[in-house]
């Protein structure tokens, strides 16, 4: 399975850093963002704490209007390593994305919803 997880959602709907960790805040994991995620500027790794501990993943905004025949503009990349906290984190991240901001999350080419992004998170962290 790849370490790659992809969110489609339209530009205006990309959350500020308060907004997103507020969604993740309603989610089943201590996971807290980097004061350094900027919607649509982020580029390369960012740091998260999930549990009390240093992760995170590498994440990456382009500009897709030409690409998707529906109204979502913006596409985030989240990549990882091994380490199954980097992949939860990530896994958390997109479920937020999903639930509370209308992106369409796909791994693998296969879209997720995000009760399937919660339940890989939490298999990845046992």
């Amino acid at each position: 399975m790849a370490r790659l997880l992809t969110a489609y959602l339209t530009r205006s709907d990309v959350p500020m850093r308060a907004a997103l960790q507020q969604a993740i805040d309603r989610l089943p994991f201590a996971l807290t963002l980097d004061e350094s995620y900027v919607p649509l500027r982020s580029s390369g790794y960012l740091p998260c704490t999930l549990d009390g501990e240093d992760t995170g993943f590498d994440l990456r905004f382009a500009d897709i209007s030409e690409m998707r025949e529906d109204a979502r503009d913006a596409m985030m990349t989240f990549k990882w390593t091994g380490d199954p906290r980097e992949e939860a984190a990530a896994l958390a991240v997109c479920a937020a994305l999903a639930k509370d901001f209308g992106a369409v999350v796909q791994r693998d080419g296969a879209p997720l919803s995000s009760d399937d992004m919660l339940a890989q998170a939490k298999g990845a962290l046992v």
